[in-house]
């Protein structure tokens, strides 16, 4: 039997708004339908939407790539934290511009997605706080004559964004937010900068912890290392109680962490450490999509795969990113931290059980339609299943912050 509720009929994808702090300010959620003639319920998606974002909630953009869902989300009255992005052809169309008024008066946030091809309504030109422009079609990155010194009529979010220096210029050309994740860096293996990387006392730390963890070294050795950094134990406390982990009791000491969670568990939580330990501003949305990587691999195999899978894929997906942050290929980044096997294949070899969904977070990642399917495809999993997990990673992911 199909599944005839929306996560079955669509895609989900999702990347930051970056802020010029490099702080993450809202999610965007892009919803591809998976057969153009699908009729979607839109109160079916806001109640799912809402489920991960309620109305007390963070901000959420929705980037409908379905027109006919697209207008009865213009008809519904969605809650004030989630923004609407609008496709230029639909903002510039005489008929929506009633709805339009109506859902800025609602509070909604708009967003003017694309160049328009005509001007727009002058109803409607109040409505949109943002325009997004993504950064193949800037005329200002990409036209030696393009006119400098012109200011936008609408204050502009850059989509599009893969590396640091996409996101440095676009701030540089007056860009409110960015859209994308800049993580396509190439990693650089000179001496200075790796040797920068990882001399960072916090995440040398860290790592000397999760040696020593990998090893079951006495509770004793453990939290000697640990006191050299005092912030560190804060944070990982902090961590270990928040809602995500589920845990029932407040832990209030490395040493009633280890008693509580054991080794194995305690290594999961001193990988999200160490992802999210760099002092780089330019690193931030870095960390972010770390520790999204993380619960979302973590969840894709919730059910069907055991404790021991599901920490190892929690890791996989938390390091996946650690080339970046430390400028070291994973060939000599795991010679100094201990991953289990399964995951060292899928970083350092691009091979092994784990490399599939690595894949699909990519595609998700990367708001990519096809590559999503055949990662799919690949792994023999439901677009539903996918989805629920996508939201669930979502969900937990929030409750970390």
């Amino acid at each position: 039997m199909s599944d005839i509720t929306i996560l079955g009929q669509v895609a989900l994808g999702y990347s930051p708004f970056i802020d010029r702090q490099r702080a993450v300010t809202a999610t965007r959620l892009t919803v591809f339908p998976l057969r153009p003639d699908a009729v979607l319920d839109v109160g079916q998606l806001l109640h799912e939407v809402g489920n991960v974002w309620p109305a007390s909630g963070a901000r959420v953009s929705l980037n409908l790539v379905s027109e006919s869902l697209l207008q009865e989300l213009l008809l519904a009255q969605p809650t004030a934290n989630l923004m609407v992005e609008v496709p230029a052809f639909m903002a510039a169309d005489e008929a929506n511009v009633d709805a339009l008024v109506a859902l800025h008066k609602n509070g909604s946030t708009l967003l003017l997605k694309g160049r328009p091809l005509k001007e727009l309504p002058r109803a409607v030109l109040p409505c949109f706080k943002y325009s997004i422009i993504d950064l193949a079609d800037d005329r200002r990155v990409n036209d030696p004559h393009a006119p400098t010194g012109v200011t936008r009529s609408i204050a502009h979010v850059q989509s599009g964004v893969r590396t640091v220096a996409d996101m440095e210029g676009a701030f540089a050309r007056g860009a409110e937010a960015v859209l994308g994740w800049p993580i396509d860096d190439a990693v650089t293996t000179t001496a200075a900068r790796s040797g920068q990387a990882v001399a960072a006392p916090g995440m040398q730390t860290i790592a000397e912890l999760i040696r020593q963890v990998d090893k079951e070294e006495p509770i004793e050795k453990l939290e000697t290392t640990l006191k050299r950094d005092p912030a560190l134990a804060f944070k990982l406390l902090r961590y270990i109680n928040s809602p995500a982990f589920g845990l029932r009791v407040e832990i209030s000491s490395f040493r009633h962490a280890i008693m509580m969670l054991g080794y194995q568990r305690l290594k999961r939580w001193l990988a999200l450490l160490l992802a999210t330990a760099s002092k780089d501003v330019n690193l931030k949305p870095v960390m972010f999509a770390a520790v999204r990587r993380g619960l979302l691999m973590e969840e894709l195999v919730r059910g069907s795969g055991d404790e021991e899978m599901r920490n190892e894929m929690f890791i996989c997906g938390v390091f996946s990113l650690l080339d970046r942050m430390f400028q070291q290929p994973f060939s000599k980044l795991l010679e100094s931290i201990p991953v289990p096997e399964r995951v060292r294949q899928a970083l350092a070899d691009g091979d092994g059980p784990y490399q599939p969904y690595v894949e699909l977070v990519q595609a998700i990642e990367n708001e990519a339609l096809f590559d999503f399917r055949e990662a799919a495809d690949r792994l023999m999993m439901s677009v539903s299943e996918i989805n629920r997990a996508e939201l669930r990673a979502l969900m937990s992911a929030s409750e970390l912050e």
